[in-house]
């Protein structure tokens, strides 16, 4: 192998390397704690659409891209160390995720199925149902399911709508009595679904027609 072979080789594995650091170091989607509530806090101090709950969704990573193009930076919704100092005036902590590494698995898988159709009985990216979609998305994190809305809604134990985290299970009272729709809470108020109208795709708990039928929330994790 030639030098110049050697050099550009090495530049590229350092380059992936920094890559793959930055994106580690980054608060984004599915993360919580006090250090995502100063971010949404500060956020929503300059006038973005945000509510410093602690949970970093869809919202909050909009209004991180927002943020970003303002001052003319990639706006990919992570919050790294440059957007952070930016934001906030400081170094950016480290960040700790602990426990909820799995629940951070199951957001980023969820985001990943985005536009696929409704199929009644659907169990696969080529198609999902409600509970077929959610079945699915635990499934890639090792986590087992039942099958259908109704017998997920007896699954793991029941948390406020005070207490949802991203990861947990949001589930409607739709076309049947009970639990007959289900989906995975995002944060910001916001959970992903696959509707019979617009496939898989994000909605807000509060909208007038989820908040209308929705039951409860079950934790598995």
């Amino acid at each position: 192998m030639s030098k110049v072979i050697r050099i550009l080789t090495l530049t590229i594995i350092l380059v992936c390397s920094f890559a793959v650091v930055a994106f580690a170091s980054a608060f984004r989607v599915g993360d919580q704690g006090s250090d995502v509530a100063e971010i949404q806090g500060q956020l929503a101090s300059l006038g973005y659409d945000v509510a410093a709950d602690g949970d970093y969704g869809p919202a909050t990573a909009e209004a991180v891209k927002a943020f970003q193009a303002s001052l003319g930076i990639e706006a990919d919704g992570l919050v790294g160390p440059y957007t952070y100092e930016a934001l906030l005036g400081r170094s950016m902590p480290e960040v700790s995720r602990g426990s909820n590494s799995i629940a951070r698995r199951i957001v980023s898988e969820s985001m990943n199925y985005l536009g696929v159709p409704y199929v009644f009985g659907g169990t696969s990216p080529y198609g999902f149902d409600c509970s077929g979609y959610v079945q699915y998305v635990f499934a890639q994190a090792g986590i087992s399911l039942p099958r259908t809305a109704d017998v997920q809604y007896e699954c793991g134990y029941a948390v406020s709508t005070g207490e949802l985290i991203p990861g947990d299970l949001v589930f409607f009272s739709t076309y049947d009595y009970g639990a007959s729709h289900v989906g995975i809470y995002l944060g910001d108020g916001n959970f992903i679904n696959a509707s019979s109208s617009q496939g898989v795709s994000v909605a807000s708990l509060y909208s007038s027609y989820w908040g209308s039928c929705y039951i409860g929330a079950r934790r598995v994790l």
